[in-house]
């Protein structure tokens, strides 16, 4: 048996350094890699027996065409050869364009493999041959644009160096699912005398990591951060020497913001009590050094943009940034490292196309009829299951017109709407190189088996289509190795050193400038919390979409999967259930167990009560994103009542901007 150094490949932040355990060509353990820096060998539940998703008898080993019905299943498909599926689709392409111009073919793909040559594979073939184009929006791009709205192009703070704090925020983060080897320094911190809070709008599994909690109401966090600033301002606890040096506007943001938020007003918005609120503030601005750990779902409505950059805000007050442990992760700037010149071929000039935000997807494939989608390539996502406004995705999947194919390791329900499937390498059957947006680490993940079945690479099938299509860029012409070997040559961050260890399968983790939290890459060189270039110019609250319903649903992380990833190793049956605050139960007359009706004007979903008083009274809350066979409903999964609705910034998702109403179902 012999052990090779890799990097799991999911859409999480801590991209765990990997050592698999390989025998008579199939990976038969996985550990830890113990010489990585932040994941220190350990393994999230999921990941400790990725040999049985590696080698699960659900992967797709041939390439299949449809030979009945859209959305029935996999008895509609037959086996192919891999020459007759490229024929096919090429065959599908050219006519597209022929009949209708490069702009009715669309690729949809996003994070199913984070590696940098897999994720971004189609991404350089569908702007050479013209087509429409996606943005990245599905996740977090609105914390992104908050961060940057404040602190321009500064790097994130190092997840380690919260092991120094002496207070640290998790606040909207359930690292114990998302980020779990981030509690390595929040308990590093605990033993070193650190008090830990958790602010959510629920109690999630990382509140056993806290000793202090804060509920707030959804899409309320900017507020609380608000009514934290009002009091420091008031009360004297700001940091007037650092503010004076590096912050912009601040003054500005006491005179004409803060006013009005006082913990009465607060409360009003969030829940947090006056009482509670002064504690958390004082805590905080009395700290020697905070740290704040954001996550993904508060950005996660109409107000995402600004609720980050309100949260940002409260570590320029109190001047965490000039000491040791204190600051703020939102993302860690990986791509400044290894970045994605090599990929885009941003050198070689391509006509500008539409672009649609990917989150849109339903409504444009449903009801765009005057420039629709006839050709839609997917790869790296399972949209069925994941988008927002599953009925009318599901709607414009359905067309007979539309051609769609699926590059997959699995048969996901988005596989019931193909025309053609393709097998898809697992992370262990291709060569990669790997960021991070979780801490500063690199790594590579290469080929340790050979692939299953007949599946190939993400780029393995995108460069033959480029050949067939008819396309002569020397990229098409790399392997998946070169491709790694040539990226991680053009970082120009990296040292010539770590770049050799890099390529040699050691995971090393990139070198930060001196005094990096303190170089403040922004128009002004310092924090802006008055930025004269966005609107408004002064960060301030203001509440998320909502809906014309009773309960705000949030739906949360579910430890066993991510989000439809890992399905596959679960058994068919309801993994669902909406848990409800007891006082709400009752005033509805439901007994745990019972089953309801969830539903506002996009759906309904038919789904089992569990009572729990530890939910915020007009909050109902369910975890994952299941497929089909595991959901609660046949017809679909909590993706029927979420919307398609954008963030204020970036195009992003508002999956937790949601409400429903309740209503007990009778006939069981």
């Amino acid at each position: 048996m012999k052990e090779v150094t890799s990097v799991c490949p999911y859409d999480c932040p801590d991209a765990c350094g990997l050592l698999l355990q390989v025998e008579d060509d199939k990976v038969v353990g996985v550990k830890g890699n113990p010489n990585h820096t932040f994941t220190r060998g350990t393994l999230c539940p999921k990941m400790v027996h990725y040999e049985r998703t590696i080698h699960s008898s659900e992967r797709l080993t041939t390439p299949m065409k449809r030979i009945g019905k859209k959305g029935v299943g996999p008895s509609e498909f037959e086996p192919i050869s891999w020459d007759e599926a490229f024929d096919t689709i090429v065959e599908q392409f050219k006519r597209s364009i022929d009949q209708f111009g490069s702009e009715s073919i669309m690729r949809y793909s996003y994070a199913g493999t984070m590696g940098l040559v897999q994720k971004a594979a189609a991404d350089f073939f569908f702007r050479r041959i013209g087509s429409t184009d996606q943005d990245r929006g599905i996740c977090a791009p609105a914390k992104k644009e908050g961060w940057k709205s404040v602190m321009g192009a500064t790097l994130a703070t190092k997840p380690q160096e919260a092991q120094h704090s002496d207070l640290i925020v998790l606040w909207g983060i359930n690292a114990a699912a998302t980020d779990i080897h981030f509690l390595h320094d929040v308990q590093a911190a605990k033993k070193n005398g650190a008090t830990i809070w958790a602010i959510d709008t629920h109690e999630t599994y990382t509140f056993k990591s806290a000793s202090e909690h804060v509920l707030v109401k959804p899409g309320s966090d900017g507020a609380l951060a608000l009514g934290m600033m009002h009091i420091m301002a008031r009360e004297g606890l700001d940091n007037r020497l650092f503010i004076n040096q590096y912050v912009q506007g601040y003054d500005d943001l006491v005179a004409q913001v803060l006013p009005k938020y006082t913990p009465e007003y607060v409360e009003s918005i969030t829940g947090v009590s006056p009482k509670r609120l002064h504690e958390l503030t004082h805590a905080f601005a009395k700290a020697r050094a905070p740290f704040i750990r954001i996550g993904s779902g508060p950005s996660r409505y109409g107000n995402g943009a600004m609720t980050i950059r309100l949260v940002v805000c409260l570590a320029a007050v109190v001047g965490a940034y000039e000491k040791q442990g204190g600051g703020v992760l939102t993302s860690s700037a990986g791509s400044s490292f290894l970045g994605e010149r090599v990929m885009q071929q941003w050198q070689i000039p391509t006509e500008k196309k539409r672009k649609i935000p990917m989150v849109k997807l339903g409504p444009e494939l449903a009801y765009n009829t005057d420039k629709p989608i006839k050709c839609l390539y997917i790869f790296s996502s399972n949209p069925a299951n994941t988008l927002p406004d599953q009925n009318v995705l599901r709607k414009g999947l359905m067309r007979e017109d539309l051609f769609t194919v699926v590059h997959e390791r699995f048969y996901t329900d988005t596989c019931d709407y193909a025309d053609i499937i393709l097998p898809a390498t697992s992370s262990v059957e291709h060569d990669d190189v790997y960021n991070s947006y979780g801490h500063y680490s690199l790594g590579t993940g290469y080929q340790a088996i050979s692939p299953v079945g007949e599946s190939r690479s993400n780029w393995q099938v995108i460069s033959e289509l480029a050949r067939r299509m008819g396309l002569d860029d020397d990229v098409f012409k790399l392997s998946d190795r070169e491709l790694v070997e040539i990226i991680v040559s053009d970082a120009d961050t990296i040292s010539e050193d770590q770049k050799k260890k890099i390529l040699a399968g050691e995971p090393v983790e990139a070198v930060l400038p001196d005094n990096y939290k303190m170089q403040f890459k922004t128009a002004s060189g310092k924090i802006e919390i008055l930025n004269p270039n966005e609107t408004p110019a002064l960060p301030d609250y203001f509440a998320p979409y909502g809906d014309d319903a009773e309960f705000w649903l949030i739906n949360g992380n579910d430890i066993r999967i991510l989000d439809s990833s890992f399905c596959e190793l679960l058994d068919e049956g309801n993994q669902m259930d909406l848990r409800m605050n007891d006082g709400d139960a009752e005033r509805l007359d439901i007994q745990d167990g019972d089953w309801v009706e969830i539903y506002n004007e996009r759906g309904s979903l038919q789904i089992p009560v569990s009572i729990n008083r530890h939910i915020q009274p007009g909050t109902v809350v369910t975890l994952g994103v299941w497929w089909q066979r595991q959901s609660s409903d046949k017809h679909g999964n909590i993706n029927i009542v979420t919307a398609d609705r954008l963030t204020d910034k970036g195009d992003g998702s508002t999956f937790y901007d949601v409400k429903v109403n309740v209503r007990k179902r009778l006939n069981t």
